[in-house]
């Protein structure tokens, strides 16, 4: 509690309701008050710049009217050159450096920074796998440094915590955090490694740092920090948390330089400390909260969250702080402005009217295809909306397309979000072959695609899809099935000649509403059923529910 005390300037109450009290401004609980021992738990996961003693000390002064915001710079260049190992472009190829010059560290502050660098490790960095810090002694290192590789008996070194030297597979058999953390490693042949001009060991990214080099103590005053990782972005943001914190202990900032070797990749200097400017409008702010604030006073709540907001009328400027990743919208700052003003300050009121739930017009029409269906002899499945590009192009003879992608999938089966329906049922039905046939399914499902017009970049539709699997399923099967579709919902569509890789040539069409294309029908590729292991003719058809159900069509169904 000291080191909070101390970074705050304050003296803080001793009883859990006072602490809580202050620590709800920046989301918190207090779960442990034992001596000075204070545990806090920070509801909010949107902000890893309060993960820590700096971060927390640094949200409450100003919202606390405790000192305006520090203002961070970059002091100058520390003359580091980070040269990176072109072998690690498939392995870990992105790092990210700074040194922090005239720290003051005490045993609470290192604490500290241990625990903020395991929270990110853990969250932002996916178990290190995705990103991965170094904290280390900078007078102890010879500069330049080289981010390389080595085969895993090729190097030795006392890692962190140990007193003797251990090759890097002997790292991953007997140290903890080896065993914790080799499997991110353990699949390629050469593994990372940092080093300094004379050789000498910082870390093996990763898993560990090295006992001399990489370890800090009350005594260090000057700190190198390092981050590597496979995603550029969460590197950089990643190591900006990390600066904000070092720099609240006192420590001016420095950039290093770090050279890559691969294509589109030259020259970078890190860290940047880049603010991001918003523009909010007044009204959008006391929409948001149902208030009536003018704009002097929304900017200087603004101010009170630590932000720089400037007047500009109807429309308020607001630089967020380098360190705010978990901006992203507009909302994001209105939310913060609702933080300033003080939740219990605004007046509940009830809604002003009364309203019934019922099913929308759009739900009634896609309940309307799914009996038709139905009453046609399918049977309704219902498959996951994530899929993978294997699945969406290469199993059905198609080249890859733009899709929704996960960036950091858990599965290897889940990669991106589906863009048509039809691979989701023929895979339904490769798991299905003991079953006996006809096997006439569909779904009714959404399917996402890439928009750049649209403010979540993404269009979503509901697309209806549906198979027919028989030793004697053919075009006239499901072009009669789609007829029924057609004349039961009133709706006057073009069926043309086509060409679509997943379907035979010749037995393919596609259905055309209003002049536009909505859909396809047609008997499924030989080559696409051997890929699912399928050994029955398929015939299938898709169509874009969505489109067909929009305001201009709406008098048609």
């Amino acid at each position: 509690m000291s080191d909070v005390e101390s970074l705050l300037g304050i003296e803080l109450p001793r009883d859990f309701e006072g602490l809580n009290e202050i620590f709800s401004l920046v989301k918190g609980e207090v779960t442990r008050l034992e001596g000075d021992e204070l545990s806090i738990e920070i509801k909010d996961s949107n902000r890893p710049d309060l993960w820590s003693a700096e971060g927390i000390s640094r949200a409450l002064k100003a919202l606390m009217d405790l000192g305006k915001p520090r203002k961070y710079f970059i002091a100058g260049s520390s003359g580091v050159t980070v040269l990176v190992d072109s072998r690690l472009e498939g392995i870990r190829p992105y790092i990210g450096c700074a040194v922090l010059r005239s720290i003051t560290l005490n045993d609470a502050a290192i604490k500290g920074l241990m625990h903020l660098q395991d929270k990110l490790d853990g969250s932002y960095g996916r178990g290190r796998k995705k990103t991965s810090i170094g904290l280390y002694d900078f007078d102890l290192i010879n500069p330049p440094i080289y981010y390389e590789v080595s085969g895993p008996d090729e190097t030795a070194f006392i890692p962190l915590g140990f007193d003797e030297n251990l090759t890097l597979s002997e790292i991953l058999e007997r140290h903890p955090k080896g065993i914790q953390y080799g499997h991110i490693v353990k699949p390629y042949e050469a593994w990372p490694i940092l080093k300094d001009s004379k050789g000498s060991v910082l870390s093996f990214p990763p898993i560990i740092n090295s006992n001399d080099l990489g370890r800090i103590t009350e005594d260090t005053s000057n700190v190198l920090v390092e981050v590597t990782g496979t995603s550029l972005k969460t590197v950089l943001d990643v190591l900006e948390i990390m600066v904000a914190a070092l720099a609240d202990r006192g420590g001016s900032i420095e950039t290093v330089t770090v050279r890559y070797p691969y294509r589109g990749l030259g020259e970078d200097v890190t860290p940047k400390l880049e603010e991001k400017t918003w523009s909010v409008k007044r009204s959008y702010i006391n929409e948001v909260l149902g208030l009536n604030l003018e704009t002097e006073v929304i900017i200087n709540l603004l101010e009170r969250a630590g932000f720089e907001a400037y007047n500009g009328d109807e429309i308020i400027r607001v630089k967020a702080p380098f360190y705010r990743k978990d901006i992203i919208h507009p909302v994001d700052i209105v939310e913060d402005v609702a933080i300033a003003y003080g939740f219990n300050r605004i007046e509940p009121e009830w809604p002003k009217h009364q309203t019934f739930g019922a099913l929308t017009p759009e739900t009634k029409f896609y309940d309307k295809v799914r009996e038709l269906l139905i009453g046609l002899g399918f049977q309704e499945v219902l498959t996951f909306t994530f899929s993978n590009q294997e699945k969406l192009f290469d199993k059905m003879r198609l080249k890859a397309q733009p899709v929704i992608e996960v960036e950091n999938p858990k599965m290897t089966t889940y990669t991106c979000i589906r863009n048509w329906l039809i691979p989701s049922l023929i895979e339904f039905l490769s798991h299905n072959t003991h079953v006996e046939y006809p096997q006439r399914i569909f779904e009714v499902g959404d399917c996402v695609e890439p928009d750049l017009k649209r403010e979540n970049r993404s269009r979503e539709r509901k697309s209806l899809a549906a198979v027919i699997a028989d030793p004697s399923a053919s075009y006239t099967d499901i072009r009669s099935i789609l007829d029924s579709i057609l004349l039961n919902l009133g709706l006057d569509c073009r069926v043309r000649a086509w060409s679509h890789p997943s379907f035979i040539e010749g037995r393919v069409a596609q259905i055309q509403f209003e002049s536009r294309g909505i859909g396809f029908l047609g008997e499924i590729h030989p080559e696409v059923l051997e890929n699912w292991g399928l050994e029955v003719p398929v015939s299938a058809l898709e169509v874009d529910l969505s489109f067909i159900f929009t305001d201009s069509n709406m008098g048609k169904v």
